[in-house]
């Protein structure tokens, strides 16, 4: 009867969930894959899908793969809808992101959604993280699990970035926004950005910390990407921030992207990021006061999520909901330490 109940529980929360972002379905245009990218690095493990409307990155023991959009953006909204690779996946990661660090490489900007890989048969994680104008040394991870089998059918993954504010969506359920105040100054991302997505072997770190390696006895690795999104103002970078008269006038596209319905969240979609957050979000650097004594100026502390967390800015024991643990089982390590400005991961999850 427990398990009965649980699964109704689950059930019911599932539905609830959907109930609440049904109408959050944003009008955007795709784009086919030659429309807007070209290939990044190991072009032979890039795959154009048969229709052109995305392509399949394939990691395998020679290399991984990646590409890149074919212009810079001065703001704007990205998205793509994603299958990611199941079976044996430690070590490996996928990545949907913003940058530029390909023209100021120690003044980089940068906006990430990255997939972390697992052992067979457990979970897919991934983080969000803002770097701007070269803070790597202040990381800003939020990581999570999801609510889905992110391997049996695509799911859709948004980047949001205005000179306002940015939102993290994760098939239209908003999971992280970051509202720009004075107090950040050059931490907010502010120059214009290419969009990336790339599948590599992160042994070193991914998974428990790179205590589990990629097996390429599993390869190839594919991760499929389609219904490209790129709306924003494109611009040659160097130009745009130097103010050259060459420079283009993106107010008008800026105004136009900051008045979508992507670009605001409703009272509906904060109920689904409440959801969300209390749920599947396992650490947060805005409640990590060993790594922050103060937490960064963006920082919105909200007390719900906060007293799940302790000092690490890792979650309580008996945070998780019952179900989630049942799910995981006994006797798992933990790591419980974030080094400050590392990309050490919580284990097993």
């Amino acid at each position: 009867m427990l398990g009965v109940a649980t699964n109704l529980l689950l059930i019911l929360s599932l539905l609830s969930l959907t109930l609440v972002v049904v109408n959050a379905v944003f009008n955007v245009s795709h784009i086919s894959y030659d429309e807007g990218y070209s290939p990044l690095f190991a072009d032979f493990n890039i795959k154009k899908s048969d229709d052109g409307r995305g392509a399949n990155l394939h990691l395998n023991r020679y290399a991984g793969s990646g590409f890149i959009s074919s212009k810079y953006y001065d703001y704007g909204f990205f998205s793509a809808k994603i299958k990611l690779p199941g079976d044996y996946t430690a070590g490996v990661v996928v990545a949907f992101y913003t940058s530029n660090a390909d023209v100021w490489e120690k003044k980089h900007d940068e906006l990430d959604i990255e997939f972390l890989g697992n052992l067979k048969g457990k979970q897919w994680r991934f983080q969000t993280n803002m770097y701007g104008n070269g803070s790597t040394s202040r990381g800003r991870e939020e990581r999570y699990r999801l609510w889905f089998d992110p391997t049996k059918d695509f799911h859709q993954y948004n980047i949001l970035w205005t000179c306002n504010n940015i939102i993290f969506y994760v098939d239209n359920v908003p999971i992280r926004e970051i509202t720009r105040n004075e107090e950040m100054g050059g931490d907010y991302p502010s120059k214009p950005m290419s969009l990336y997505a790339t599948i590599w072997d992160a042994s070193s770190w991914a998974t428990a910390g790179g205590k589990y390696s990629v097996k390429y006895e599993f390869e190839p690795f594919v991760s499929e990407f389609t219904d490209l999104v790129l709306d924003g103002c494109p611009v040659d970078p160097i130009e745009q921030v130097a103010g050259s008269t060459n420079a283009v006038d993106c107010s008008e596209k800026k105004d136009e992207i900051e008045n979508k319905d992507y670009s605001q969240i409703t009272p509906e979609g904060r109920k689904s990021m409440k959801w969300f957050r209390e749920r599947y979000m396992y650490y947060s650097y805005c409640y990590d006061t060993l790594r922050y004594p103060v937490p960064p100026p963006e920082c919105v502390v909200v007390a719900s999520e906060q007293e799940r967390f302790k000092e690490t800015g890792r979650l309580k024991f008996g945070s998780i909901p019952r179900r989630q643990r049942r799910r995981r089982g006994r006797g798992r390590k933990r790591v419980n330490h974030v080094a400050q400005g590392s990309d050490s991961f919580e284990a097993n999850m």
